[in-house]
């Protein structure tokens, strides 16, 4: 006797079954290339790619994601206006094409490096991936806890990775590959650290010349540290005020806080010129001043094992600093941390600052603000930064920011795995040019040369002109000299802030924290963590033997009082136009 469900024959039910669940999929399927196309009609323009193309991409995510359709994963970054892009749009993008939901948690770099820590040191997995800054890469190539890409992405990997990411259009690869050549990790944005002026008072005929009459050069974009005095000087001084309003020559925080690290091993010390030649990083001496073997092997930073961190360029930078906050910043920022001093900028009454983060140019270029035109365009500049009297050509001029994507092999493969989706997908060209019109982070070289980017030049002071010349090299992030970035950095506002804040000499605090740094790389030997990657210290000796080396550590100014230089910062443009350094 045949069963029947209805008048429908039982044989024929799996049948009915396969097609109604084969009618499903495809019906999800195309739910999923709705949403792509969806988002790239309404959000993901301008691109890099043609419409078709991306839409190639989002199918591309579409299949590699379908064996981890509903998973939940949790990742991790700094709060800057790109990475609330990532946390608010390109999240809720990537749960309605593939079906992977991402919370991604903002919060300080600080945290994120503690929470990094945490998952290093107990192998239990916190989040399934980090927005990390490439400062680590020292410690992601020596500690083993990270995720080599350059092999996942051939081997665990490969079944999820883009075959459009296109690693040779990241501007800053350079900064994640490790000395074994791999990438550790996959640049998400990046931002550098220039000098900040106002263009429309540098370029006042009754400033020029004034500042020409006192200082006997012309007034521009200072070349080095000793024009930057001066034109500090001369707008807190003899300038003192426009239209009623107190100005200032100079713009600085100096609150003992952590922030106050990151103003110094931002490459405070390469810009003065303590480490030795080599792009991305001084070699065998670091802008951290310390030193490494030919082995890549850390050897020390006080001036007795050969390292820079307590030699004549450093102690002069820190003076500098000191001596600048005091005498030319505006009251108050002396007390100010880094998020303190941050808008000051926009308020409209100082003339410059020595470095300023280019990713807070989003922040500046509100209509409105008194340091923006009626038609939009800044008042503001940015230019390279000026370098110290030890500095030579050939050196870093100074920091710029890799914020990273980084995978831990304490994240389990499949999670690892869907991470790694979401972190492509921030990255890929389908989104990118968008999100770097957003944050103004670029990070693809495709991207800062769309004809989107020489529209808007104009409006963003100089920013598209730095990052599409071959000036852009000279700014790096910290390299692989550190070899453990979260226990090194904690040292640098300590012992800096004990000298801002008049409790020791500046000779002192160097001294301390060059003494405290090869205290901790000792350690490091002693545990045996790194293995033979690990620092492995050179003996004490007179520090006239290594002064009186070539390179660093260096003995002496060149001259103590070096005459000003500046450029016209027209001038500048050009040649970076034209594919020159200057």
């Amino acid at each position: 006797m045949e069963k029947r469900l209805g008048k429908i024959p039982a044989r024929w039910i799996p049948v009915i079954v396969s097609v109604v669940l084969f009618t499903f999929c495809l019906g999800s399927a195309w739910a999923d290339i709705t949403a792509a196309k969806r988002w790239i009609d309404a959000e993901f323009q301008p691109s890099t790619l043609s419409k078709q193309q991306q839409i190639k991409e989002m199918e591309w995510f579409i299949k590699a994601a379908a064996p981890y359709k509903g998973m939940a994963i949790k990742v991790v970054s700094e709060t800057i206006p790109t990475h609330e892009y990532e946390s608010k749009v390109l999240a809720k993008a990537f749960e309605e094409i593939t079906g992977i939901k991402v919370t991604h948690d903002l919060i300080q770099e600080g945290d994120v490096i503690e929470k990094l820590q945490i998952q290093m040191q107990s192998g239990k997995n916190v989040f399934d991936a980090y927005i990390n800054d490439s400062d680590l890469i020292g410690t992601h190539s020596r500690y083993g806890h990270v995720v080599n890409l350059t092999d996942w992405m051939a081997g665990q990997g490969k079944d999820v990775t883009l075959p459009t990411l296109d690693i040779d259009d990241f501007m800053g690869k350079s900064f994640t590959t490790g000395p074994d050549g791999k990438l550790y990790q996959l640049p998400d944005q990046q931002f550098a650290n220039l000098y900040w002026f106002r263009y429309d008072w540098f370029t006042r005929e009754d400033f020029k010349a004034q500042f020409k009459k006192i200082y006997g050069y012309e007034l521009g974009v200072p070349v080095n540290w000793s024009a930057y005095e001066d034109i500090a000087e001369f707008f807190s001084e003899q300038v003192g005020e426009i239209d009623g309003r107190a100005i200032y020559g100079h713009m600085d925080y100096g609150k003992k806080a952590p922030d106050l690290g990151w103003r110094f091993t931002d490459a405070w010390l390469s810009m003065a010129g303590a480490g030795d030649k080599g792009i991305p990083n001084g070699k065998p001496v670091d802008e951290w001043g310390i030193r490494v073997d030919e082995n890549n092997r850390p050897v020390g930073s006080s001036v007795s094992r050969g390292g820079a961190a307590n030699g004549p360029a450093a102690k002069y930078s820190l003076r500098k600093y000191m001596e600048w906050l005091r005498k030319y910043a505006p009251p108050g920022a002396l007390g100010m941390d880094f998020y303190q001093s941050l808008p000051y900028l926009a308020k409209g009454n100082v003339a410059q600052q020595i470095f300023w983060y280019t990713s807070f140019v989003s922040s500046i270029v509100v209509e409105g603000l008194p340091v923006v035109n009626e038609d939009g365009t800044p008042k503001w500049r940015m230019a390279p930064s000026p370098h110290g009297p030890y500095w030579e050509e050939g050196m870093k001029l100074g920091y710029q920011d890799c914020g990273s994507w980084t995978l831990l092999k304490s994240t389990p493969i499949e999670r690892r795995k869907a991470a790694w989706l979401f972190a492509q997908f921030c990255t890929c060209k389908t989104t990118s040019l968008k999100k770097t019109h957003v944050g103004l982070t670029p990070f693809r070289d495709s991207d800062i040369r769309d004809k989107s980017f020489t529209e808007r030049a104009p409006k963003l002071g100089g920013l598209v002109e730095f990052y599409r010349s071959p000036a852009r090299v000279a700014w790096t992030p910290t390299g692989t000299n550190v070899p453990d970035y979260p226990k090194l950095a904690q040292l640098w506002w300590q012992n800096i802030g004990e000298a801002v804040a008049g409790e020791v000499t500046v000779s002192t605090a160097m001294d301390n924290l060059a003494k405290e740094q090869d205290r901790i790389m000792e350690r490091i030997a002693r545990s045996g963590a790194q293995g033979d990657k690990g620092p492995l210290l050179n003996k004490k000796r007179d520090e006239a033997y290594w002064l009186n080396k070539p390179g660093a550590p260096k003995a002496k100014l060149a001259n103590e009082k070096p005459q000003g230089e500046t450029i016209d910062y027209d001038t500048l443009i050009q040649a970076w136009k034209e594919g020159r350094v200057k």
